[in-house]
């Protein structure tokens, strides 16, 4: 089974969802904040990806966090920021049992999906 992780207002998360949708692919939504998100989760994608890839500097929550944590960032500390704050995970995520994928293509969704 597919699983998208994301939340509901962020408009790449709907715009996979559809695709998945419009392209008859049985998923299951895990949202982030009401869902929750451990570290088992992070560890996991954090094998598959560079944990750079998974944390959002661009995002509002990002430019929150003091310098003083994000000046000395390593995967320790990537990890505990976004296990405190959920929206500083780049989305969505989709994890199928071989492969995660962060951010939305519709191209990359359909060379891995078909």
């Amino acid at each position: 089974m597919l699983t998208l992780y994301g939340i509901p207002s962020c408009d790449a998360c709907r715009n996979a969802r559809k695709w998945l949708t419009d392209h008859g692919m049985e998923h299951r939504f895990h949202d982030l904040r009401a869902d929750g998100l451990d570290t088992s989760m992070l560890e996991r994608w954090s094998r598959a990806l560079e944990w750079q890839d998974l944390l959002n500097r661009r995002s509002v929550t990002w430019r929150k966090v003091p310098e003083v944590d994000r000046a000395s960032l390593d995967s320790n500390k990537a990890i505990s920021l976004m296990l405190d704050q959920p929206t500083l995970v780049k989305r969505p995520v989709l994890e199928t049992d071989d492969v995660v994928v962060v951010g939305f293509s519709p191209d990359t969704y359909q060379d891995l999906l078909g």
